[in-house]
């Protein structure tokens, strides 16, 4: 569906392809799979060798964290995976407004699992933390606060009704 096939529909629709053609989209598309690259490589090098290191508490509260972590990111790139499909034209836009594409609200953790966290973990899953709140604001301002249609504008409302009258 061409952006003018979009608009034509529904604003939502319309949104949700003028965002997938976006340099925003581009660019966050970009950083989200960076951080999942740069986050695995952590995760299956350094942060392996890091976890050994850590006491039987501190080995259980890096499992813990590196499990949420990666279960964000994951959201993350299924979340922008569905933008690109959008891009390039391999799904819809109305198909992409489907709730179950939404990225769930992240719950904030009252504090970390452990201080003997190693600090480039705690990096990674403060900048985990931050796109899935940019990306969360972005899913919720497109498919949950966009109108669904295009509400009337009172005056063209009114100025039809005078027409109308003016002709009877």
């Amino acid at each position: 569906m061409t952006n003018d096939a979009a608009s034509q529909t529904s604003p939502r629709i319309a949104l949700v392809a003028d965002f997938a053609a976006s340099e925003l989209f581009e660019r966050t598309f970009r950083e989200g799979m960076e951080l999942v690259e740069e986050t695995a490589d952590y995760l299956d090098g350094e942060g392996r060798r890091e976890a050994k290191l850590l006491s039987r508490a501190g080995a259980l509260a890096y499992a813990a964290q590196s499990m949420k972590l990666t279960t964000r990111l994951m959201r993350i790139a299924s979340w922008l995976l569905v933008q690109r499909a959008v891009r390039e034209g391999d799904m819809s836009p109305d198909a992409a407004c489907d709730a179950r594409y939404r990225l769930e609200e992240r719950t904030p953790e009252a504090e970390p699992g452990s201080l003997e966290l190693p600090i480039a973990l705690v990096e990674y899953c403060v900048r985990a933390e931050r796109l899935h709140d940019r990306i969360a604001h972005l899913d919720r301002r497109m498919y949950l606060e966009a109108p669904e249609a295009d509400t009337p504008n009172p005056v063209l409302a009114q100025l039809g009704r005078l027409e109308a009258a003016f002709r009877s």
